[in-house]
């Protein structure tokens, strides 16, 4: 499947901006089922400075300052992406998920080490010991590692209501557990702060989602969205491991609707657009995001 995306991040501030520094996670990233054919940039004022670099986690992060007086910053991101079906093994058939948790204990690997980071406490998500415990009924002993997690996400899906106003960027996990309320960032924090408690690896991942209208009806420009889900980590002794990725909000393993822009330990690490700006006073954000099917040709 090969799609287009077209990401227009608008802020509109109350007085005049002199100076602002910011960084962008836009770009899609390669992976073993995506291949991003084009990517690009543009910002309005034109920056005095851009700079791209790949970040710790292989991530394409775009630096740039806007050294000018301006009233408006709007930053549009459009690229073109080929995503393939993603092979995932079967869930009865993967290891027990703790054994799992044994092997990424006692790795010595490389990538074993690597993906210990992900077991740890991160800015946005702590080790909640209520996300462990609502996470158990899920994980008994000897459960197969993604037969468990697979059934963790169904219980997000069913027990936490979508709601995009009870929830911030900022808002704790403490809340979104207490209300059963929050948005497709919250979900992925609850469920990596879960398997995080249980001694797994699980990383925060972003991106978007290809919605289809209903049959017969238009789809609206600009309405589609950012979307975020996690990925578990499955040792493999013939491969070396594997990231599994799930989508609590909509109940399922990633498919080729799916479009990955970056991986972190949160949503922190993965900001879309990020910065500070000097002047300003208040200020307005407006986003709208495109996904669209295209023909390869």
């Amino acid at each position: 499947m090969r799609y287009q995306v077209k990401h227009v991040t608008r802020y509109g501030y109350g007085g005049p901006v002199s100076l602002c520094h910011s960084i962008a996670h836009l770009k899609p990233r390669e992976t073993l089922y995506q291949r991003c054919v084009a990517a690009n940039l543009r910002i309005n004022p034109w920056p005095s400075v851009v700079r791209e670099h790949r970040d710790f986690f292989g991530n394409r992060v775009n630096y740039f300052s806007v050294q000018q007086s301006h009233l408006e910053l709007e930053v549009t991101a459009t690229a073109e992406v080929d995503v393939q079906s993603p092979r995932w093994p079967v869930a009865k058939e993967t290891l027990p998920w703790d054994r799992v948790r044994s092997q990424l204990q006692s790795t010595s690997s490389a990538e074993g080490l690597t993906a210990r980071l992900f077991a740890l406490p991160s800015p946005a998500i702590v080790l909640d010991p209520a996300a462990a415990d609502y996470a158990r009924e899920s994980f008994p002993r000897g459960r197969p590692l993604l037969e468990a997690a697979l059934d963790l996400v169904r219980r997000i899906h069913q027990d936490f209501d979508y709601d995009p106003t009870s929830t911030t960027v900022v808002t704790p996990l403490s809340e979104v557990l207490a209300s059963r309320r929050g948005v497709c960032q919250d979900f992925a924090h609850l469920a990596i702060s879960a398997l995080r408690g249980l001694g797994l690896a699980a990383r925060y991942v972003s991106g978007y989602l290809e919605t289809l209208p209903p049959p017969g009806q238009p789809k609206l420009r600009g309405a589609d969205a950012s979307h975020a889900w996690l990925a578990v980590y499955l040792p493999d002794a013939a491969q070396g491991g594997s990231w599994i990725d799930l989508d609590p909000t909509n109940d399922c393993l990633i498919s080729d609707q799916y479009i990955t822009t970056a991986i972190g330990r949160d949503y922190q690490d993965v900001t879309p657009v990020r910065g500070v700006f000097y002047g300003g006073g208040e200020h307005s954000l407006a986003v709208s995001v495109d996904v669209d099917r295209v023909d390869p040709g």
